[in-house]
């Protein structure tokens, strides 16, 4: 099979035949219609998370996948040979198959049906982005009438964030840059704020002198470097890059702390039925055959991608 891979530590991802891999207990292999791209293909494409937890090579990328089941494991039920779906390879030791490839494992607890009415692209574009907006959004659990401040909106989980916190009722403030304005206040964001024009701090301190009343840092790996000057005494701040300190809050009078996405089956489903209902917008901004991935993970890792990124791998 046609796979996106490192071939070996600190090797460049390239495209090269292997073997076709086979499910044990528990996994479901899929023929891969579609792969969304995430951040983390970049940090396990550069072994980032090497000290986390063993990588065996060649480790094909990719971790989100739409497709139709080719084989199941034993132990594995809902989901049968011939079935339409989507899921997510979730982390586990050793970290080695993934998604940018003709056909892939999956673990059956992150697979799911793909409701008729999506096609594979945009199931494809759902799991984990959409399942670390979920988790960020609930982290800081607006009310109706508060402001959520969303730092890094423009991306694929911050697509999702801004309509998941509007759908609570709360006001959204994005930051993006002015080409990201017209499509962010689309999906339900009240402003944007232009990053590359100022300081968000300052803008946002200029618009909401009181503070706003919860944050979504997407972007910050570093406490120093979340805007927690922005946020009222008492709000929510949540990070889904590990960069929220929780001694820093507590000494800023705020709460919250760093979110994990759980893209299990019970998680994605909802996402997607709501996707299909037309309540949720999957913004895949941008779609590439498999010979292009690596092109679209470079996007991701400048910090250039609006909306999701997917991967189609065969018709």
């Amino acid at each position: 099979m046609r796979a996106l891979n490192v071939s070996a530590a600190g090797e460049q991802p390239a495209i090269s035949e292997l073997p076709v891999p086979e499910p044990g207990d528990g996994v479901v292999l899929i023929r891969v219609k579609a792969a969304g791209l995430n951040a983390i293909d970049n940090a396990i494409a550069v072994g980032m998370m090497a000290q986390m937890m063993p990588h065996e090579y060649p480790l094909v990328l990719g971790r989100d996948a739409a497709g139709v089941v080719e084989a199941v494991g034993a132990g594995v039920d809902g989901v049968a040979v011939g079935d339409e779906v989507f899921g997510h390879v979730l982390l586990a030791p050793p970290i080695q198959n993934g998604t940018l490839a003709e056909y892939a494992l999956l673990p059956a607890a992150s697979v799911a049906h793909k409701p008729a009415g999506l096609d594979f692209v945009t199931a494809a574009a759902i799991p984990l982005a959409g399942a670390a907006a979920l988790a960020a959004v609930e982290a800081v659990d607006p009310q109706p009438g508060q402001t959520v401040l969303i730092v890094g909106a423009s991306g694929g989980v911050g697509s999702y964030a801004v309509q998941l916190a509007k759908a609570r009722g709360a006001t959204v403030v994005a930051t993006g840059t002015a080409a990201d304005a017209d499509r962010l206040t689309t999906l339900g964001a009240s402003s944007v704020i232009d990053f590359t024009t100022e300081s968000v701090a300052d803008q946002v301190a200029a618009a909401y002198p009181d503070g706003v009343d919860a944050l979504i840092d997407l972007v910050s790996y570093a406490p120093a470097t979340v805007l927690t000057g922005v946020v009222r005494k008492g709000g929510k701040v949540a990070s889904t890059l590990g960069a929220a300190d929780e001694q820093t809050l507590a000494g800023a009078g705020l709460t919250g702390g760093n979110i994990m996405a759980g893209p299990v089956r019970e998680v994605i489903v909802p996402l997607a039925e709501q996707a299909a209902a037309g309540n949720l917008k999957v913004d895949v901004t941008t779609v590439l055959p498999l010979e292009q991935a690596a092109d679209g993970l470079a996007t991701i890792a400048a910090g250039k991608a609006s909306g999701k990124i997917v991967i189609t791998v065969s018709e």
